[in-house]
């Protein structure tokens, strides 16, 4: 949205009529329900208010309002969220049945209200209606015309509408009204081209979560905390000796003792005051033991131990719960278990873990063309990315769990997707997503009653992927079928669906610069489609891009340190994204 300072009322209450009374709201298009889609048009806001039922699952900062009486119409849902408005001069108003609506269209509505003079600005949608729920209001004119109409309960919305006004043709705007509507706008979005950003924000709320399960904590590295990791013991569990030195009983001089106290002695060993014995690091202290004193700050006069003088007064002992103590939060839920956590657990006597994952992935390459063993025969070609597709999945949070070569054929998916055919979380398949006649995933999908989250993406390699989901919660994620494609692909997608299936934070987006942008993606070329190129570290210690690249082999990669997102009119020494290459 733009500077100006704009409040948002989205109308949820509709109870889809048409539809058999489903909540509309909460229908899913191209990986998010339409609700979604509205407030995410407009999530800069100064306020947002929903109209409609409660919803647990809004943000707190959203505001939710129920119109009185309920079912009572648009006029009276948009009188009761505008009570709940800040004091923005002008105000967004929508419906919350509009899977194809972005922050875009809503900035030129407000454009128009701007520029024209206007005191409301409507959409007006590819059929050629005006969309009275889609429009941009002077938040005064809207008090006026509510305040002057008196009865508000099921009134039309024409009658609020002021007589300046103006409208903005919007050619990709529609409603959901009828089931025909909502298949409609489904196919649109499985046909339609994400930016990257918009991808992953639809993948990570798109996808459901694995249950979570209990496993050891050395199993569970990969996947995420679904509870806070808490400490069953103290650490140090007793009182320990952090140096080698002397273990001592009251002040001193001491009378040093035979006895050796080591890590892991079970002996039992009794200190009596003024009494020293020799002590290692790790071991235990002795009963009756104050203090430990470390070697270099002492003296030893045959068997009379003295504190050495012009050294520290320190006591080198590690108490009992030092670092924890039993029942702390070590960390929270959401964590990813790394082998750093699960020593973490291990050090707090943790013996099983509440977490969702590891994620675990069937990899199929297609093609008749393809062959992974032995000679090649005339028309066939060498399957380079299979045996090592795990290392980049691996390197993206997913443990490859099986491999499998498909032919080329109108029914190799069917069994393949069908329920309960693996039991892998995710199913990766290199190939036959680009719509060609070898190409049948997508058919598959549609037979298979797969949701698409994910259609196509706006990028140079990997346009042509797909994120699905199946009746039965496995992902499937579609690879274009040439190595390098599928690798910049895995790397830009995989790590945002490892993320939304263990219910961990989404991935940070790690940036560099990058001294060659204008050369490798200049203004203008294929439009705002960004290149995911190999980048270089030089002797200099900049990164350059590799302008030419091979797509049928890796050969780009190697001595390559990341693929960076390019994308048009990007400036030499700009700031892009990075897609760190595995080492």
């Amino acid at each position: 949205m733009t500077a100006e300072p704009c409040d948002a009322i989205v109308l949820a209450g509709g109870s889809g009529s048409r539809m058999g009374g489903v909540d509309k709201p909460a229908i899913e298009v191209g990986g998010r329900s339409m609700l979604a889609t509205a407030l995410a048009a407009v999530e800069d806001a100064a306020v947002t208010v929903v109209v409609g039922p409660h919803r647990d699952d809004l943000a707190p900062s959203v505001r939710q309002v129920q119109e009185s009486p309920r079912g009572a119409g648009p006029v009276a849902a948009l009188a009761a969220g505008l009570e709940l408005c800040g004091d923005a001069p002008i105000v967004a108003v929508l419906a919350a049945d509009l899977p194809t609506l972005t922050a875009e269209a809503v900035d030129r509505l407000r454009e128009a209200v701007d520029t024209s003079g206007a005191d409301a600005a409507f959409a007006v949608d590819e059929s050629g209606r005006v969309q009275f729920l889609l429009g941009v209001w002077r938040t005064a004119t809207l008090a006026t015309r509510l305040a002057e109409l008196g009865g508000l309960t099921n009134q039309p919305m024409k009658s609020l509408v002021p007589d300046n006004v103006t409208t903005v043709t919007m050619s990709d705007i529609s409603d959901c009204d009828t089931a025909a509507d909502l298949i409609a706008a489904r196919a649109r979005a499985a046909r339609s081209s994400l930016s990257i950003a918009d991808a992953r924000d639809i993948i990570r709320r798109g996808i459901e979560s694995l249950p979570a399960l209990e496993l050891s904590p050395l199993e569970a590295i990969g996947g995420a905390l679904a509870q806070p990791l808490i400490a069953a013991d103290a650490l140090p569990r007793v009182d320990v000796s952090a140096m080698d030195g002397y273990a001592v009983s009251g002040p001193g001089p001491w009378q040093l003792d035979t006895t050796v106290r080591y890590a892991g002695s079970t002996d039992e060993v009794v200190l009596d005051d003024g009494h020293a014995v020799r002590i290692a690091t790790g071991a235990h202290l002795p009963t009756g033991a104050t203090g430990v004193i470390r070697d270099e700050h002492t003296d030893l006069d045959g068997k009379i131990l003295t504190h050495k003088a012009d050294t520290p007064d320190r006591d080198d002992t590690r108490r009992r719960g030092e670092d924890w103590h039993p029942g702390a939060s070590l960390a929270e839920a959401g964590t990813r278990v790394t082998p750093a956590l699960a020593s973490l657990a291990r050090s707090a006597e943790v013996t099983e873990l509440l977490v969702r994952g590891p994620v675990r992935a069937h990899v199929v390459v297609t093609g008749d063309e393809i062959r992974r063993d032995g000679p090649l025969r005339d028309g066939q070609t060498r399957d380079s990315l299979g045996p090592v597709l795990p290392h980049y999945l691996s390197w993206c949070g997913m443990q490859s769990a099986a491999s499998t070569h498909l032919r080329d054929t109108a029914g190799g998916f069917d069994e393949l997707l069908a329920p309960g055919s693996t039991d892998t979380d995710v199913i990766v398949i290199v190939g036959a997503t680009g719509g060609g006649a070898a190409d049948h995933l997508r058919l598959a999908l549609e037979r298979a009653g797969a949701r698409i989250v994910v259609g196509r993406v706006r990028c140079r390699p990997g346009g042509s992927q797909v994120v699905a989901a199946l009746p039965d919660d496995r992902i499937v994620i579609g690879l274009p079928g040439n190595p390098y494609a599928a690798v910049a692909t895995i790397l830009l997608t995989a790590p945002a669906v490892t993320a939304a299936l263990i219910g961990a934070p989404r991935p940070a987006v790690v940036t560099g610069v990058v001294a060659n942008c204008s050369e490798v993606s200049p203004a203008g070329s294929r439009g705002e489609t960004p290149r995911i190129l190999p980048v270089r570290r030089q002797t200099d210690g900049t990164l350059r891009a590799v302008n030419q690249v091979r797509t049928a082999h890796l050969g780009a990669l190697v001595g390559a340190e990341a693929l960076a997102v390019i994308g048009p009119a990007a400036p030499d020494g700009g700031a892009v994204e990075l897609l760190p290459l595995p080492r």
